[in-house]
């Protein structure tokens, strides 16, 4: 996918990727030795975009399987078209007994087979990106028929047979950590831990995807995302989240985040009743407007040579 290192972090940048060195390597040996990528973090911190940027980079595809309870074979591998079957066979008339045999077996071929993602990924001419989200939202009978893909890049489909990859996809799971991932996967995956970015690296996050917006604002941003999260609130932004924000800033000319946003804000941040009844109190929207002016004045140290963990671990002290 990927010639050398350069090139990655060249097309990764003009997808709008913000990366760092590690996460760098990690994606250009996951491509060059096949090999699956275990994302694993919590929500909205950026692993699903992983998959999305590497397939913007690499110009190719992303298939894409959403994990959930219950989850089956038919839905990620696919299933046999019993309406094409049927319409095949009555274009056929009268089927001798000799003719049974090889007729089964057309019917039981790619032709009437309709593709799930994961198929579909092993079948394509030019290396995809497989993005298999959310995994440890499935039990470990699901995760062991993964093991043959991973492993042997081929499916077993019955009636049908062993199917082998026509190309090997670049295969990125994630886990929003519900449940282990048991050892086999993890074994055979190359890993990245995510976490909610550092304010320094949201501010560039904000800068290049809201890059006609305000750019004061950027900081004030990614301070007031830093305040949220430290909030517990169940449900803390996400990263897209706070693109979004931007957005609705832009488009409302706002140049400043204060206390006298809070109901314009509240739609955009406070996603379960708890969340927006604990920043309606009174002084809870006020103080995270207080946290956010701190932040960023802290992050504004690093302007002065100083590592956004130092003003940290200042902070601390």
């Amino acid at each position: 996918m990927f010639s050398s290192i350069e090139e990655l972090s060249e097309k990764l940048e003009a997808a709008k990727y913000v990366t760092d060195p590690v996460t760098l390597k990690v994606i250009y040996l996951a491509a060059q030795m096949q090999k699956p990528v275990l994302a694993e973090g919590p929500p909205g911190s950026g692993k699903t975009e992983l998959a999305k940027v590497v397939a913007i980079a690499a110009d190719t595809t992303i298939e894409r399987l959403q994990c959930y309870e219950g989850i089956n074979e038919e839905k990620a591998i696919g299933k046999f078209d019993e309406s094409l079957q049927r319409l095949y066979l009555n274009t056929l008339g009268g089927t001798s007994r000799a003719e049974w045999a090889s007729l089964r077996r057309d019917l039981h071929t790619l032709e009437f087979f309709q593709e799930g993602p994961l198929l579909r990924a092993l079948l394509c001419e030019k290396p995809c990106v497989l993005l298999i989200d959310e995994i440890d939202k499935v039990g470990e009978a699901f995760e062991a028929e993964l093991l043959e893909i991973l492993s042997d890049w081929q499916i077993s489909i019955p009636k049908i047979g062993t199917v082998k990859a026509r190309s090997r996809p670049f295969v990125v799971l994630t886990s929003n950590e519900v449940r282990r991932i048991g050892d086999p996967l993890r074994r055979r995956s190359l890993y990245l831990r995510f976490e909610h970015p550092t304010i320094e690296r949201e501010t560039r996050i904000l800068e290049k995807r809201t890059a006609d917006s305000h750019a004061e604002l950027h900081g004030q941003l990614a301070g007031f995302a830093h305040a949220l999260r430290g909030y517990t609130l169940e449900k803390p932004p996400s990263i897209a989240e706070m693109v979004d924000l931007a957005e609705a800033l832009k488009i409302l000319r706002v140049r400043e985040i204060s206390a006298e946003l809070r109901d314009v804000l509240l739609p955009l941040i406070a996603k379960t009743p708890n969340d927006r009844k604990r920043l309606l109190l009174r002084d809870g929207f006020e103080s995270l407007v207080f946290d956010t002016q701190r932040y960023s004045r802290d992050f504004d140290g690093t302007e002065h040579g100083e590592d956004e963990q130092v003003c940290a671990e200042r902070r601390r002290f």
